[in-house]
């Protein structure tokens, strides 16, 4: 990717975080059956960020952070390879830690019914063993 310097990325979780930490892979995932990641993951639309805080699972709520890659990224190919060929949804992966730079505190979630579909899609593929993240 060869403007991956002038593109900004944000990261959705409900970890609350400060600018200067990182992010790093070795957390458990949010998907499939929660095994350990081996990357991080990031994107560059609001949108897919929206979608990361919202099912985030923890205590805190969901969040949004703007971050720096540190090292290469890739496309994700949990979203490119399997659900939208040309990810249009601009989302990668790193095996190497993402710098917080800032939170963007002004967004919008979905719709609460949106978002409940989508939460109970989710939720299917868990009972059906279906492993949404291919790390």
């Amino acid at each position: 990717m060869s403007d991956e310097g002038q593109e900004r990325y944000y990261h959705g979780t409900s970890a609350n975080l400060q600018p200067g930490d990182l992010i790093e892979p070795g957390f458990t995932s949010n998907f499939g059956s929660r095994r350990k990641a081996n990357h991080v993951y990031l994107t560059a639309t609001v949108d897919a960020a929206i979608w990361g805080a919202e099912l985030a699972i923890g205590e805190g709520p969901g969040r949004i952070y703007i971050v720096e890659p540190t090292g290469p990224i890739e496309d994700d190919p949990n979203l490119t390879d399997k659900k939208f060929p040309g990810n249009p949804t601009r989302s990668y992966r790193s095996r190497h830690p993402l710098l917080v730079t800032g939170e963007l505190a002004d967004w919008e979630g979905h719709a609460p019914d949106v978002l409940q579909a989508m939460k109970d899609t989710v939720a299917r593929a868990k009972q059906l063993g279906i492993e949404a993240i291919d790390d």
